[in-house]
């Protein structure tokens, strides 16, 4: 099948293996994409328009090549991987029991987001907005303070603690 300059509404994609394929210049708009590997997609000027990913593989993509009118996305309980995110408006995204390593979140708007019970190692987040997100029951995030806009964030204990990781300090 052709995924390149097509347009896909209302479409469930199961089970399907994606890897390399080029989305480029292709609209999705309220598609489902479940149990499918979509490991280093070309995402140049993709639309995505409600679509969610749900035990998904999403590794090696660059979301910040994609087309950013009317962008909102969904994950679910799916693995991203070396992928980036970056000068994005992610406003109320969810990334829903999601294992979310080396990505990176550099000058994204995640206010309302919601990383509830998701594993964020190694992910950078960077002059980033997370007002208003949740991190309940998330765990290996490392968020400075300092350097990321911090408003009515929720946290749980006892990963909360992971923030005074900016300090040079010693917790007995």
């Amino acid at each position: 099948m052709e995924y390149q300059n097509e347009e896909f509404e209302a479409e469930s994609f199961e089970g399907i293996d994606l890897t390399g394929v080029s989305f480029k210049n292709t609209k999705f708009i309220e598609c489902n994409f479940e149990n499918c590997n979509l490991s280093n997609v070309d995402l140049n000027s993709t639309r995505f328009q409600d679509v969610r990913f749900k035990n998904c593989k999403i590794m090696g993509l660059n979301f910040s090549d994609c087309n950013d009118f009317i962008f909102t996305i969904g994950f679910e309980s799916s693995f991203l991987s070396l992928s980036v995110f970056s000068n994005m408006n992610l406003e109320n995204t969810d990334f829903i029991n999601c294992q979310v390593y080396d990505c990176d979140f550099v000058n994204t708007n995640l206010k309302n987001a919601d990383f509830q019970g998701s594993d964020l190692k190694n992910s950078l987040f960077r002059n980033t907005n997370l007002s208003f997100t949740s991190f309940r029951n998330a765990k290996n995030y490392d968020i400075d303070p300092n350097n990321n806009f911090l408003k009515k964030t929720k946290f749980s204990i006892p990963e909360v603690i992971s923030l005074l990781n900016a300090y040079d300090i010693e917790i007995e």
